[in-house]
């Protein structure tokens, strides 16, 4: 095991209860559930690569969906199977590498979630290496979701959270904000070993693999910046940010709002 692959392994093997609280009933989650409602139905076979501690995967399988939760940290797996067995549900589960999953897991599935490996495999061969073996594992005509963080995703964390980073004299905190400004990608340390992808960027990359574009999306939609504002409002309103979010959220031009991107694409 490669040094930064062990990084982030340890990480997530320190954070399980904090990952799976992470983003329980924020934007991102809502509005992620959200389209993958509109294409994974009660029944489907689902291969969740990357789930971390399952909360998408537990979602999945609630709905009727057949689902392996595949992830690199031990921790997270075990947390998975266990969080799903309290709601009296079964879930399947894998330790490994999203690169090598296709090696690990047997069969095909009719939709398969990049949802973690694409934030933290640093080097291009590698995230490609990641696409590739979850392509190999979904059925012909199945439906890919791949998450990316965004590279404005980290301003807009730093606005929202931590308004102080701007005046860091970090060596990693210089080079991101470069990058923010030369608009290019950027891979290296930040809440652990991380990528951060250009916007522009991100369509070229999946355009390699054999997969028909079906949506672009932000998956905090429109209310990223404003979170902490929106969700403290009335469920009402709430919903009503959120319907408008799911209406804007594949417009190009306001992809920059959210902190993650999501390719959905079928197999051709």
């Amino acid at each position: 095991m490669d040094e930064t692959t062990k990084i982030v392994m340890d990480y997530y093997d320190a954070e399980v209860e904090r990952e799976w609280n992470r983003i329980a009933g924020r934007p991102e989650y809502l509005l992620t559930c959200r389209m993958l409602d509109r294409y994974i139905k009660p029944g489907n076979s689902v291969l969740d690569i990357g789930g971390g501690p399952g909360r998408y995967s537990v979602y999945l399988a609630e709905k009727g969906c057949s689902v392996t939760l595949f992830d690199l940290s031990a921790g997270n797996t075990k947390y998975g199977k266990e969080r799903a067995a309290e709601l009296g549900l079964s879930i399947s589960t894998v330790t490994g590498d999203a690169r090598e999953a296709d090696k690990l897991v047997n069969g095909q599935f009719d939709h398969v979630l990049l949802m973690g490996p694409m934030y933290h495999l640093l080097d291009e061969a590698d995230r490609v290496n990641s696409v590739k073996a979850s392509i190999n594992l979904l059925k012909p005509g199945g439906v890919m979701f791949v998450s990316f963080i965004n590279m404005m995703g980290g301003i807009i964390y730093g606005m929202k959270f931590m308004p102080e980073i701007i005046a860091s004299t970090a060596p990693c905190e210089i080079e991101f904000i470069q990058s923010v400004i030369d608009k290019r990608s950027y891979a290296g340390d930040a809440f652990t070993k991380a990528f951060f992808i250009e916007q522009s960027e991100l369509l070229p990359f999946m355009a390699q693999f054999p997969l028909e574009k079906l949506h672009l999306f932000g998956q905090e939609g429109i209310v990223s910046p404003c979170e902490p504002n929106i969700m403290s409002q009335p469920k009402e309103i709430i919903d009503l940010w959120l319907d408008l979010s799911e209406k804007l959220w594949d417009r190009e031009e306001l992809l920059s709002w959210s902190e993650h991107l999501m390719y959905v694409g079928r197999k051709l």
